[in-house]
């Protein structure tokens, strides 16, 4: 495993993180508590040390699962949460008050019940779940983020950027207030390389990439004839034709990238994702030890070739499979 700089935080983290969101078993059917935990007793076996959890996981079943293996390791493990917005909305609608979503109490109370859930006195890093740039200055958010940091609850503060937004996060970087920034980056979309990326590394800010398979699309596992346990949001994701569309996207790249076949396109989606400047972690969801096995297997190959992202950059698709089909 290799390790990175979580900006100014000074955190030396694995530059593969564990997403927690489907270890919860609310919205992704199928994960077991049992398994879970062998796979993230796992990851850390394997050098893993960055976790990345969220209060509404479940409402909190995942944050407690984290917390127990966690308390397992000898290991210092990096954990990270969120506070869900209060009006349960994602993404936050532009027109979302502050008052609606992020409140100071609000915010207090999410991470005092997250260090409940996770058995800690205090977290690495509280990030709010969704973001709208219409609150960068607001005295309430940046107050509730002083309190909590002098009390020692939280060590950093971050922001989770709303779904296919990156724009959304430059100002919240500009206040010096921000250590860390959430944001979706994949083959598919590479949007946050264009502006955020750069203001990122200009200003020391962590970077945390999520959804580097787009929800399994760059796994290669998904295609016309896929069928997901009912209750899985995953069946409003690929809904309609988007699973035959996935599956020509896909292998269109494996045809123009000369790969053997789609078994080989979850690794370089992975290397795709840590050879963008800036990137601190990539933090794919993994629900079984095979997972956690083939994704750690890509820190150790290093990054792409120029040629390779090249034609990687060429795959860009333009659409957002989070609003129903």
């Amino acid at each position: 495993m290799n390790y990175r700089r979580l900006g100014r935080t000074n955190f030396e983290i694995s530059e593969i993180g564990y997403g927690a969101w489907g270890i919860g078993g609310k919205q992704w059917i199928g994960a077991t508590d049992d398994g879970s935990l062998a796979a993230l007793r796992r990851s850390i076996d394997l050098g893993l040390n960055f976790i990345d959890t969220a209060l509404a996981y479940a409402e909190g079943h995942s944050e407690s699962l984290v917390g127990k293996a966690v308390k397992e390791s000898k290991e210092k493990i990096f954990v990270a949460t969120k506070v869900p917005p209060m009006n349960r909305v994602w993404p936050a609608k532009p027109e979302s008050t502050l008052d609606e979503v992020f409140p100071y109490k609000h915010i207090i109370e999410s991470t005092e019940t997250s260090l409940r859930n996770l058995g800690m006195e205090t977290v690495d890093l509280q990030q709010l779940h969704v973001w709208n740039p219409a609150w960068v200055e607001r005295e309430e958010w940046k107050r509730a983020v002083e309190d909590l940091k002098t009390s020692g609850k939280i060590q950093a503060f971050g922001i989770s950027i709303n779904d296919h937004q990156p724009d959304t996060g430059l100002g919240m970087i500009e206040t010096g207030l921000c250590d860390t920034v959430q944001v979706i980056y994949n083959v598919f979309d590479q949007t946050p390389a264009e502006n955020l990326f750069p203001a990122c590394v200009k200003h020391d800010i962590g970077v945390i990439v999520r959804v580097p398979f787009d929800e399994g699309s760059l796994t290669g596992r998904i295609n016309s004839a896929t069928l997901f346990p009912e209750g899985d949001f995953r069946n409003g994701y690929f809904g309609g034709d988007r699973k035959q569309q996935v599956e020509d996207h896909v292998n269109t790249i494996v045809a123009d990238l000369g790969l053997v076949d789609v078994t080989e396109l979850p690794v370089v989606a992975m290397r795709f994702c840590l050879s963008a400047e800036g990137v601190s972690t990539v933090i794919p969801g993994m629900r079984s030890i095979s997972s956690v096995e083939s994704n750690i297997r890509a820190s150790g190959l290093g990054i792409l070739p120029a040629e390779k992202l090249a034609a990687l950059r060429k795959h860009a698709w333009n659409r957002n499979f989070y609003n129903p089909a």
